[in-house]
């Protein structure tokens, strides 16, 4: 920025177009520009710019996004995100869906607790708004290819313009390349890389100023090995005196140094697109009526090892096939009267297909239970799960402006949920014909179905506010919201409930209250803007993925859903910005939030007590949530400055650090994930050549190149595992916008 002040910020938060520091809810605002001088263009490095905000990203499968400790927990695909994702204002029913490259972006909320009573789905961790850049009828025209080490090659193009009368178009079209950063010591090739190709088209209808219409299409395709997971810790040490035994050798200990020793396949095949129809109708008397109809698919299919040597497990993970259809309409009242309002109703339909694959090797009977008994050896094992949702809706919000200071809101909605599921499992193949009574039991790997499984229930949200403007430059708010989303259905196979019937397949709704006191302010003619806020949310029926023993066989555990007990999540956030002299933007927020069990009675032993006292349960009450860090710091700098008559040149430098974190649910100190800090640093110069610019730029991720893990997994054999983040990577980019 080169103005001496900040330049304001349009947000959509309230379904109208305003400046966010009139909005009286904790939000945060990230610009396409800046996520583009950053090289911040994927989902799982968004936690580097916000409060707040952690992102557990193992695969397009594997990953969620948590808000103030809310939210992150391994994938399960009968369970909801606490947090929802939004692209283009339709939500995304799987946090996976918003794994791809994030281009051509132009901006990015972030919307901090309870929602429902202005948006389409309800959710009660907040909310990630992703805006791409609508069509122009101006002509733009760009081409931009970025490398870096490690084999890093993205391309991509951008075309916008006039198509017809009162038509404007715009096409994206990218591809991107790297190595990955992971060794396989077996052979010697990297892992955790892969290619990502994908285009997004747009037509904007715009006759006049009373009508529009936004067509959206986009295709995405992922054919990589993400995923690829380091040994973080073996635990008390089963597994690997179990695979030891069995003949493994060079098992990675150390996951600071990036290596794993696989011999079978690790790969992961992604086809995810989807359409939308954004209609918006000025009505008389300046109503405003929205209709927005989307569909999207995504497909998921996983080829994974066992992370060690020998054949123990050559396949295993889960195909997923998610389908889903959404209306929403919604009417808007004008602005500037004494009382507005915003009217909505809502339709989501999905439906969900898994089958989780599980082929083990003439190795798993050792491995797995220590004894070569020829019980698991060469058996593969498929487990089916299906999924059918229909939600219905309505929702409203309205502001009463008392005086021309103080302000009263109020908003309420009615979710109505239809779940119909099932789980079965095929009979078996292959193995010692004469263990096939025992490994054909229900307990284990017989057949299996569970037959209709239904789900119903109504999810209230509401939400009271009042806001006062001491100032022009000074806004302040308190809020009072409630938040539900429904039960799920665990799809990971049929677990233990042969033993405990299909009723524990099931998890009852997750319900929060939340309150939030806050400000926002501008000081000395907008150079500086400091917005901060309290929070205390009390959760009930948390819903969390994890590992339970299996009944009847030594060392397994099986995926199940469960309601966590209670969480209380209290803390502070603040959002800071300042432009003090011409050209140098500044940037820093952060976050400290307590986030601790308050009971949770019963809850599965870590590794390390597990072993002493098998299929006992622990209090983890007064223990913090996993994936909730105390405290979270990000920074920024940048400095622009002129360099002759056509040129500018930048310079931007970002830290962002995170206090340590427990990373299983069972809060195993194998788990323990510690503090880390990654600095990035880029420079550039855009030079115009008439009414052309070019742009070059050299960039460091991880200037420091530190070793730091944002997840952490705990594994069915007792051990932990951690996807890795991205070592120091440096790289050059160069666009031609013409």
């Amino acid at each position: 920025m080169t103005a001496q002040s900040l330049a304001p910020v349009t947000v959509t938060s309230r379904r109208r177009e305003e400046n966010d520091q009139d909005v009286p809810i904790p939000t945060s605002v990230l610009e396409g520009d800046n996520l583009e001088t950053q090289r911040v263009y994927r989902v799982e490095d968004l936690q580097q710019l916000l409060p707040s905000t952690s992102v557990a990203y193992i695969n397009a499968r594997q990953s969620s996004i948590a808000v103030r400790g809310l939210g992150n927990h391994p994938a399960n695909d009968g369970l909801e995100g606490s947090t929802g994702v939004y692209l283009d204002n339709v939500y995304l029913g799987r946090p996976g869906m918003a794994v791809f490259d994030l281009l051509d972006i132009e901006q990015i909320e972030l919307l901090r607790g309870p929602q429902g009573t202005l948006f389409g789905k309800n959710t009660t961790a907040g909310l990630l708004n992703i805006h791409t850049r609508l069509p122009t009828f101006t002509p733009e025209r760009s081409v931009q290819v970025s490398v870096g080490q490690r084999g890093l090659v993205q391309t991509q193009a951008i075309m916008s313009g006039k198509v017809a009368e009162n038509v404007a178009g715009r096409l994206l079209v990218y591809d991107a390349h790297d190595q990955g950063s992971v060794t396989n010591i077996a052979n010697g090739t990297r892992m955790n890389g892969g290619t990502r190709t994908g285009l997004r088209g747009q037509l904007l209808v715009q006759p006049d100023d009373k009508f529009s219409l936004r067509l959206v299409a986009d295709y995405h395709i992922e054919r990589s090995s993400y995923g690829t997971q380091v040994l973080y810790n073996l635990g008390p040490g089963l597994a690997f005196r179990r695979a030891t035994a069995a003949g493994a050798t060079n098992i990675p200990t150390d996951p600071t140094r990036y290596e794993v020793n696989l011999d079978g396949r690790q790969h992961v095949s992604v086809n995810q697109g989807g359409l939308s129809a954004e209609a918006n109708w000025r009505l008389p008397s300046g109503f405003r009526f929205t209709s927005i109809t989307a569909g999207r698919m995504w497909d998921y299919t996983p080829a994974n090892d066992d992370n060690i040597n020998i054949p123990v497990i050559r396949n295993n993970g889960f195909d997923v096939q998610h389908r889903q259809f959404s209306q929403e309409f919604r009417l808007s009242s004008p602005a500037g009267r004494e009382v507005d309002y915003v009217l909505g109703a809502y339709y989501y339909h999905q439906r969900m297909r898994n089958q989780l694959i599980n082929d083990f090797g003439p190795a798993a009977d050792a491995a797995l239970s220590g004894v070569p008994s020829g019980l698991l050896a060469n058996v593969s094992s498929r487990s089916f799960g299906a999924l059918d949702t229909d939600s219905y809706a309505l929702f409203s919000q309205a502001t009463w402006h008392a005086t021309s200071r103080l302000d009263f809101s109020a908003g309420a909605r009615a979710t109505y949920e239809d779940k119909q599921a099932s789980v079965w499992r095929a009979s078996p193949v292959g193995g010692a014909p004469q263990l096939a009574p025992v490994r054909n039991s229900p307990g284990l790997l017989g057949a299996y179905n569970t037959g209709p499984i239904s789900l119903h229930s109504w999810s209230p949200s509401g939400l009271l506010g009042t806001s006062y403007r001491f100032s022009p430059d000074f806004l302040g708010y308190a809020n009072l919201s409630h938040g539900e989303k429904s039960g799920g259905v665990n799809l990971a196979g049929p677990g233990n409930a042969a033993t405990l019937g299909p009723s524990s397949l099931k998890v009852g709704q997750e319900r929060v209250n939340s309150l939030d006191l806050g400000f926002k302010s501008s000081w000395w003619d907008r150079k500086l803007q400091f917005n901060a806020n309290l929070f205390w949310a009390e959760v009930s029926g948390y819903q969390a993925t994890l590992l339970v023993p299996q009944p009847g066989v030594d060392g397994a555990f099986v995926q199940t859903l469960t309601n966590a007990g209670d969480i209380r999540s209290r803390g502070a956030e603040f959002d800071l910005r300042a432009a003090p002299v011409r050209g140098l933007t500044l940037m820093m927020n952060g976050s400290f939030n307590d986030a601790r069990y308050r009971r949770y009675d019963n809850a599965p032993c870590p590794a390390e007590t597990a072993i002493l006292r098998p299929n006992a349960t622990c209090d983890l009450g007064g223990r913090q949530v996993a994936g909730a860090p105390r405290w979270i710091f990000n920074v920024g700098a940048e400095y622009r400055q002129p360099v002759g008559h056509n040129a500018q040149h930048y310079t931007a430098v970002s830290y962002a650090w995170r206090s340590a974190q427990d990373g299983s649910l069972d809060a195993s100190v194998y788990s323990r994930i510690p503090s880390y800090g990654v600095l990035n640093v880029a420079t550039g110069w855009d030079i115009t050549q008439g009414e052309n610019l070019w742009s070059v730029s050299l960039w460091v991720r991880n200037v420091t190149d530190k070793r730091y893990f944002p997840a952490v997994v705990a594994t069915a054999n007792g051990a932990y595992t951690a996807s890795v983040g991205t070592p120091r990577t440096i790289g050059a980019t160069v666009r031609y916008s013409f």
